[in-house]
């Protein structure tokens, strides 16, 4: 619906004056310190997670396709905070919410969606690596080729990049109300085009194209790739064998639920069903819960990365020994 005062100079002529307001949680006044207490530890928590995962992966020496992609998918988490932290912990905590310029929640907007898309398309890339992994394992070393991985995880970034500078051009060209009042902690899609002053459908339609293309084409090719691999495994009839297969895939069919999960949750429906106390919980989710189970699922379900682990605290142990025999000789003499 439009909304009074509407003004399409804000946003055009006057970027560098214009702030949002982020309101935050500030309707839970007991709440917020408790609120801010806890998602900081949840930060400091998936930070610590996602650094350790990325430290051990860039240590080992040689490293397999799946452990590339990791590596990536952990930098593109360790982004994908700093982008909304830096925002949503003082909205927290302010009584009257936390401003924003017209230019910062653009950029935030554009690296939140471009981190996000680049994440989709990262696991189609894992979900190609498993396909050739159990359908094509003779020819696996010689088809995911260091070139290839490199060329995929490029291919990922700049992907997730455009769509998401498409969107947010389309979103920010859009007339404003002149309140600025953004009922969320971080300037999210929905958020944003909810003070689009439109009576049609019509800003919607960019966001409908940038869920074609970094949702639902991303998830067809996951299941794709899932199809294939669920027919390569019917005739295997090793009971051992195939669920020996099956379980290099938990973890990354584990992380794509989570992640498409929340992602349709939030994106693909009207502007008409929005909801901003039902929204932001489902961020809190998406932003800070979600994130935060990705080192957990790898490092439990992953073989690959439970051996990266290992082999780090046990460098780490030695390292620590030598120090203390050194140390030793040094008193000695």
């Amino acid at each position: 619906m439009p909304c009074e005062g509407c003004t399409e100079r804000d946003n055009r002529s006057a970027d560098a004056t214009v702030e949002f307001l982020l309101l935050g949680f500030s309707e839970l006044l007991c709440l917020r310190v408790l609120l801010f207490l806890i998602f900081l530890v949840i930060h400091l928590v998936t930070l610590a997670g996602n650094m350790v995962i990325f430290v051990a992966v860039v240590m080992e020496p040689s490293r397999p396709p799946m452990l590339f992609f990791l590596c990536q998918l952990s930098v593109t988490e360790l982004c994908y905070i700093l982008v909304i932290v830096p925002k949503a912990l003082p909205s927290l905590i302010a009584a009257e919410g936390s401003t924003i310029s017209f230019t910062g929640c653009a950029a935030q907007m554009h690296l939140f969606v471009a981190l996000g898309g680049a994440e989709c398309f990262l696991l189609v890339a894992m979900s190609y690596d498993r396909y050739v992994a159990i359908c094509q394992p003779l020819r696996y070393a010689a088809v995911m080729t260091e070139g290839l991985c490199l060329r995929l995880a490029a291919a990922c970034c700049l992907g997730g990049f455009a769509v998401s500078l498409g969107l947010t051009v389309a979103v920010f060209r859009l007339p404003f109300c002149q309140s600025h009042r953004i009922n969320h902690f971080f300037c999210d899609v929905p958020a944003v085009l909810h003070l689009a002053c439109t009576r049609n459908y019509t800003p919607e339609l960019p966001l409908l194209a940038a869920c074609v293309l970094l949702l639902l084409l991303p998830f067809l090719l996951i299941l794709t790739s899932y199809v294939c691999i669920a027919a390569a495994l019917l005739p295997v009839t090793s009971s051992v064998g195939r669920g020996k297969a099956l379980s290099t895939c938990i973890s990354h069919l584990a992380i794509t639920l989570l992640h498409y999960g929340c992602a349709t949750f939030m994106y693909v429906r009207p502007k008409s069903s929005y909801s901003p106390a039902r929204d932001k919980m489902v961020s809190l989710v998406y932003t800070n819960i979600t994130p935060l189970l990705y080192p957990l699922i790898y490092s439990l379900r992953n073989k690959e990365i439970r051996g990266v682990l290992r082999k780090m605290l046990r460098r780490r142990t030695i390292s620590r020994e030598l120090g203390y025999y050194q140390s030793c000789d040094v008193c000695v003499w």
